[in-house]
């Protein structure tokens, strides 16, 4: 006779379903996506490019490989033209897919010497028609590259030592660093060899190349807080204890669909312990992350769901086999703008001079232009930065008026309107299979509106164009964060748009955007709309206070 309940008391104690840990024991694949992984590394696409398909063409290329393993080397199917945003769901991989590729350029710290740059610029003009973007990770991201040009442009980029591995996938990708690091006037620390030991012990090295998904870091001494570590995977963010120089430790960062600030570990970490500290987090990662779900495969649900109380104990006790003191918090971002634009003086007596080119839409030309500037004034070396803009370093007092000069004269400003340097765009439906509307054009147009309507608005204010969901250009921590889909114009008619996020920060109170209910525009009338709102918080702000701040008391009235 079966007893009663039995079916509630098996289900009551049934072993909890897996989320794919590793670590506790769940080896099998759970979704296509690990079950690609488990089937052939990453890493080993590199060889077949070179031996197959850069010989036999694009239909010789494997659809695993191609919309999976060729991200492990930067290398993305564009978004074949003439597909609206509205079939972005819709269409099958192979229906979106063109022949084509967007190529990513990891430049860790963003740091790039002359030739280097001058290489970059040569591959775009040979083999991208002239596209280069600087992305708000450090990275260039060419387009238009084909699979018969990839291993020519490896071996150009890596004969200077660049490189595109793990600059997509399920990887440790950039390393995040401060465009001033060794040179600025405050920082804490020259985090250069850091980043330098982070890259060469885990970049490349298969141990790391199977992760549940992708992993953002972040290393800085910048006293701006520049590498917005709040929002990275791990971050590093220098601090003082006992006259001590070291990092506080930030795991945890990510928005997407589900945004979360990182939290806190509250350890203190020597110089010398970065990289053991860094092995251990994405060894936590890949051990314990979440394999089942892809939604729920970033370290952010993992910390969220154990604790920080929790994430040291394990990264103490079974990564690196011993306790990390207790540490002090960093201080608060210098600054109302955590960024490198302008003209600035370095410790040796130089100075810095960082440029705003248009959401870090650039060419192969302008590249060029760029490298030819700083040579001609005395620099050899070039920073990207995580706001789409680039720093020209090492310029003597007095070569710096010449070099702002020119560079103000090819349009890329040294002293640009708000607008100019704080809206930022990701790639948008022009290349990107995920977008549902258009941003680069979108974000210059807007610029360009609003310089001519509000020429004398000066605060702060970030702008943030995303053509999807998935927030690459960080729409939920922006003053104004600008989410793309298909919304209904005044004719009834469906057209491009964006719901409207307001109010999101970093640093100081950092919070997520504020949405209000029916909150959209058309991308016709976002220019109207942006005039509107900031109109209104002119007229309404208080002494020193914050867009972000003001969005937070603002009647809903006057934020649409």
């Amino acid at each position: 006779m079966t007893p009663p309940n039995s079916t509630a008391a098996s289900r009551h104690h049934k072993r909890p379903r897996g989320e794919g840990q590793w670590a506790l024991g769940y080896h099998e694949p759970l979704n296509k996506n690990e079950e690609n992984k488990k089937n052939d590394d990453g890493l080993n696409v590199r060889q077949r490019i070179i031996d197959i398909y850069s010989k036999r063409g694009f239909d010789s290329i494997d659809p695993a490989d191609l919309r999976g393993r060729m991200r492990w080397y930067g290398l993305y199917t564009q978004r074949k033209p003439g597909i609206d945003g509205g079939k972005t769901a819709i269409l099958e991989p192979e229906e979106l897919d063109d022949r084509y590729f967007m190529l990513r350029v990891r430049i860790d710290g963003g740091q790039l010497s002359l030739e280097q740059l001058r290489v970059i610029a040569d591959i775009s003009n040979d083999y991208g028609r002239g596209t280069a973007d600087v992305t708000d990770r450090q990275n260039i991201q060419l387009h238009w590259i084909e699979i018969e040009a990839v291993p020519d442009i490896w071996e150009r980029l890596e004969s200077v030592g660049l490189s595109t591995t793990e600059a997509c996938g399920d990887t440790p990708r950039v390393i995040l660093g401060c465009p001033l690091s060794g040179i600025d006037t405050e920082e804490l620390v020259d985090t250069t060899a850091a980043i330098r030991e982070v890259h060469d012990r885990f970049i490349g090295d298969p141990a790391y190349s199977n992760l549940p998904r992708k992993f953002k870091s972040a290393i800085s001494g910048c006293p701006a807080h520049c590498t917005v570590h709040e929002i990275n995977d791990v971050a590093f963010v220098a601090v003082t204890k006992d006259g001590e120089v070291g990092y506080d430790l930030f795991v945890g960062g990510g928005l997407s669909t589900n945004p979360m600030f990182a939290k806190r570990l509250g350890v203190f970490v020597r110089p010398d312990q970065v990289g053991d500290v860094y092995g251990g987090v994405i060894g936590i990662f890949r051990d314990y992350g979440y394999r089942r779900l892809r939604h729920r495969a970033r370290i952010k649900f993992l910390v969220n769901d154990w604790g920080v109380e929790k994430f040291r104990e394990i990264l103490e006790t079974e990564y690196l086999k011993e306790q990390l003191p207790d540490g002090p918090a960093p201080q608060e971002p210098r600054g109302d703008r955590r960024d490198h634009v302008g003209v600035h003086q370095q410790k040796d007596g130089n100075f810095y001079v960082g440029f705003a080119p248009k959401v870090g839409r650039l060419d192969g030309d302008k590249l060029h232009l760029i490298a030819n500037l700083a040579e001609k004034y005395g620099s050899r070396r070039v920073r990207a930065t995580v706001e789409q803009k680039m720093v020209i370093l090492d310029v003597a007092p007095d070569q710096v008026e010449g070099l702002v000069a020119e560079l103000e004269a090819n349009d890329l400003k040294v002293n640009p309107s708000t607008f100019r340097r704080q809206t930022m765009a990701c790639t948008g439906i022009e290349f990107c299979k995920l977008a549902i509307v258009e941003t680069k054009a979108t974000g210059i147009h807007l610029i360009e509106e609003m310089e001519r309507r509000l020429p004398d608005f000066k605060d702060p204010l970030t702008i943030n164009i995303n053509g999807c969901p998935n927030s690459c250009a960080r729409i939920q921590v922006a003053d104004i964060g600008l989410k793309g889909q298909l919304v209904v114009n005044d004719k009834g008619e469906q057209v491009e748009g964006f719901q409207i996020h307001l109010g999101g920060s970093l640093g100081t109170n950092a919070n997520f955007g504020r949405k209000v209910r029916g909150l959209k525009t058309t991308v016709e009338d976002l220019p109207d709309y942006v005039e509107r709102v900031v109109t209104n918080f002119e007229s309404q702000k208080k002494e020193g206070e914050r867009f972000s701040d003001w969005v937070q008391r603002a009647d809903e009235g006057d934020l649409k």
